[in-house]
């Protein structure tokens, strides 16, 4: 039978990753954008293949219909309670000037390029209620609670101050509470961001959402769940999802006045037309419509997605997931990116770094037999590294762990051989070398977790242990500088002394040490504009929302992938400087397509109102427009990353 350590215990009850949920808006959205497409599709057919004038006006109706409802409910939305005119209502004139004038198809087209458009935005929009119920998740739905002596099973909400939470090994703390009974290690990574799991003798507080690993303990509630650490984590997550991005802003700013201006010409073209220019009613209102047609923004408002969807293609077949085309624009604006340490430079996995001992084979094959008892990630960091090495173990027996200090056990001689901290050498009576001395000082300096190897009062050797890093981490940070990316910090919940070794080890000279969530959050507003922030841990969860990009691993919690705007599926920072580049040449593109396309309006609709440009030739400047910039698009699905 196999038995599940307190690790794999607190793996298999943590949150799965959210899927992703069909929402009933959603749902209708992408309905309706197909039976826009299948309209058209027959309307075309009846039209030009089978010249079947029931057919034709089916089709058409049905693409005019589910196009143009969905869009002129949000426009009569936007001009009665919003009181502003938008695009929506110039798309769903503009498709019923075309038809009042012959060109139902062209209108049809214009729907359908319109409708795809806005399902694609409200996919993506739903990435903020995905955010915060994962990190809603992380709380257990309840715990055994001590109450007058008995046990019991308490849902989450019914957990009060002074509380005795039985927390057992592999279990998820419930609530913000303090050791009163028993010794246990825990894994605040979630939380703080700290890379080594944390040490509980009695007196130490709890955070609620990390994960008790090897000691079963007894604590005392301090705060309700509605007030813990994690429900402040969700409240900085809903504050920091409300800032808006610079493109939504600028968007915002001038939907309104460009619908305004194309709506009052229309009219006053016809005005213009039949009473200053003495022309028949029939021929102002058809050159009228012509210029409505010239003038509406299909392929104004196809530039943008055509490059982005093609960007984001380009980008996701890499490895690298944007989750909307607002982030790939932000990101070819970046000048300042924020890195979390533990998961994203680093592996969040120890690694046995240092062996100082005289014969350091004999020291490893000691400290194998003996942390092959224990749990604790240090000691399996040991073991993985003997066997990585070919080291067997050497047989111990009656081995038992001494909680905050280490492990102790008999060697085939009798004699006890022992593995833990300076507090452990001290009970066996050990004494250091100076040579050894100074080495467990540098080891410590650099912020990595040791362990000193006996046998009786004699020191076989030392042992350094730290987060290893991620490969080729420094030449990823490199790229990023190469790419343009002037600005580079590491922020971290780690010490100071393991923020200096890993900044100093991936060539950043700037970072923040000993950080908690709303530290990061602060910090991220500081930062030189537009700021990135990478990390993949619970707590870099409202960082990466607040930043103008959040950018996650996709080894990260569920948390930070559904708050992140770009995921790096690969787990390799080494695609970030690539889809910098991307991005940088998706912006160029959006820029000349949209001058392309309002050249095409700025000097075709003039000609259409002056008569010299027939509907024919203009539905040709039109829809030859929206195939430049289709095509200019489609081109950036060959960038390589």
């Amino acid at each position: 039978m196999t038995v599940s350590s307190p690790t794999q215990l607190a793996r298999k009850e943590a949150p799965a990753s959210p899927k992703f949920v069909l929402t009933p808006e959603l749902r209708t959205a992408v309905t309706m954008t197909a039976l826009t497409l299948l309209g058209l599709l027959i309307g075309v057919a009846g039209e030009k293949a089978l010249h079947n004038e029931y057919l034709k006006w089916g089709g058409y109706g049905l693409a005019y219909l589910a196009g143009g409802i969905p869009a002129g409910r949000e426009a009569l939305h936007s001009l009665f309670v919003e009181r502003k005119l938008d695009v929506d209502l110039l798309m769903v004139l503009a498709a019923l000037g075309a038809a009042s004038i012959g060109q139902a198809a062209d209108g049809a087209i214009l729907l359908f390029l319109f409708s795809l458009s806005n399902t694609l935005q409200d996919w993506a929009m739903g990435r903020t209620k995905n955010a915060i119920q994962a990190l809603m998740d992380l709380n257990p739905e309840g715990a055994t609670v001590r109450r007058g002596g008995v046990e019991k099973w308490c849902e989450l909400g019914d957990i009060q101050i002074g509380d005795l939470l039985v927390i057992k090994p592999g279990e998820r703390i419930a609530a913000d509470a303090k050791v009163v009974r028993g010794q246990t290690t825990v894994d605040e990574s979630p939380i703080t961001g700290e890379s080594v799991p944390i040490d509980k003798p009695i007196g130490a507080d709890l955070a609620s959402g990390t994960v008790n690993l090897n000691g079963s303990v007894e604590a005392e509630v301090v705060r309700p769940a509605g007030e813990s650490t994690l429900a402040r984590l969700v409240g900085l997550m809903e504050e920091a999802q409300t800032q808006k991005s610079k493109t939504e802003s600028i968007t915002e700013r001038y939907e309104s006045p460009y619908a305004m201006i194309v709506l009052l010409c229309v009219p006053l073209v016809f005005v213009l037309l039949r009473y200053g220019f003495q022309l028949p009613a029939d021929a102002s209102w058809y050159r009228a419509m012509t210029f409505m047609v010239v003038a509406s923004p299909c392929a104004v408002v196809i530039s943008t997605p055509a490059v982005m969807l093609s960007a984001m293609a380009a980008a996701a077949r890499a490895g690298v997931l944007f989750k909307s085309s607002a982030a790939l624009d932000t990101l070819a604006g970046i000048n300042t990116i924020a890195f979390d340490k533990t998961g994203t430079l680093t592996q969040a996995k120890m690694s046995l770094t240092h062996i100082v001992a005289e014969d350091e084979q004999e020291a490893l094959a000691l400290a194998a037999g003996l942390e092959a008892h224990s749990e604790h990630p240090i000691a399996q960091a040991i073991v993985q590294h003997a066997a990585q090495k070919g080291v067997q173990p050497i047989s111990v027996t009656q081995a038992q762990a001494i909680p905050g200090h280490g492990i102790e056990a008999r060697l085939a001689t009798g004699e006890l051989a022992w593995a833990g901290n300076l507090r452990l050498a001290g009970r066996e009576n050990a004494v250091l070398t100076s040579e050894q001395e100074v080495a467990l000082a540098g080891l410590n300096s650099e912020g990595s977790s040791t362990v000193i190897i006996g046998i009786d009062t004699r020191v076989v050797g030392i042992m350094g242990v730290a987060d290893a890093l991620r490969p080729n981490i420094e030449q990823a940070l490199s790229r990023l500088q190469e790419a343009g990316v002037a600005h580079r910090v590491m922020l971290t919940g780690d010490k100071q002394e393991v923020a200096h070794t890993v900044a100093h080890e991936v060539g950043l000279t700037e970072y923040k040490a000993e950080l908690l969530p709303e530290d990061k959050l602060r910090i991220i507003g500081e930062l030189p504009a537009p700021v990135a922030m990478v990390g993949d841990g619970v707590n870099d969860a409202p960082a990466l929302a607040r930043a103008d990009l959040g950018v996650a691993v996709a080894s990260g919690t569920d948390v930070a992938i559904e708050s992140a705007d770009v995921v790096l599926m690969q787990n390799d920072l080494g695609k970030l400087a690539g889809a910098v580049k991307l991005a940088k040449d998706a912006r160029r593109t959006v820029l000349t397509n949209l001058a392309f396309a309002f050249s095409v309006i700025a000097i075709v609709a003039p000609l259409a109102v002056a008569g010299k440009v027939p509907l024919p030739l203009g539905v040709i400047a039109h829809e030859g427009g929206t195939v430049f910039v289709v095509f200019m698009g489609l081109r950036l699905l060959r960038h390589k990353l």
